[in-house]
């Protein structure tokens, strides 16, 4: 399964999500697999039986306003919880303030906290996306197209076996 590091989501989307990292020195190599972001919903008023485990968690203005409604120590508890199901990454939206109990427990679990200055649609919008490419399936071959009388021949195989030779070889005869 590919996997994308949030050192190189941070490289590539930085600019376009307006991010800042609000968590130094918490490593950066933690791997994304999974295309989807989520928000945490029910899991962070305490439902947590369908919690996707490795997914990256988007924080908008109705999550920290749930939060701010929570006694520190509470809202704590329920983000170390949350941080607990491996979390590769929480973003905070629409560069909200966040509390440092929020930064506390997402630094405890090593999970790194980004800021971004956008709405959490375009966060959503563009993020999304670009995971997908990121993780899609991919192969690399060595081939050579041909179309002949409008019907596609792919040949593969390994480099140097001769496959442009052949193509070459079926132009040449069709053209006699």
């Amino acid at each position: 399964m590919k996997s994308i590091t949030i050192q190189e989501i941070l490289d590539v989307k930085r600019d376009t999500l307006a991010l800042e990292l609000l968590t130094p020195g918490v490593p950066l190599d933690r791997r994304a697999s999974d295309p989807d972001v989520s928000s945490p919903g029910l899991a962070l008023a305490g439902y947590t039986d369908r919690v996707a485990e490795g997914r990256m968690w988007v924080f908008g203005e109705t999550e920290m306003a749930y939060l701010s409604t929570l006694p520190p120590e509470k809202a704590r508890e329920n983000l170390a919880r949350l941080c607990a199901f491996s979390v590769p990454a929480i973003f905070v939206t629409k560069g909200q303030p966040v509390p440092e109990y929020f930064l506390e427990a997402a630094r405890e679990a090593g999970v790194p906290v980004i800021l971004s200055r956008r709405s959490t649609k375009i966060v959503y919008r563009r993020l999304k996306p670009f995971l997908e490419e990121a993780l899609a399936p991919s192969t690399n071959l060595h081939g050579s197209l041909a179309d002949v009388y409008g019907v596609g021949l792919l040949f593969v195989g390994e480099s140097g076996v001769g496959k442009s030779e052949c193509v070459l070889d079926l132009v040449e005869r069709g053209h006699r």
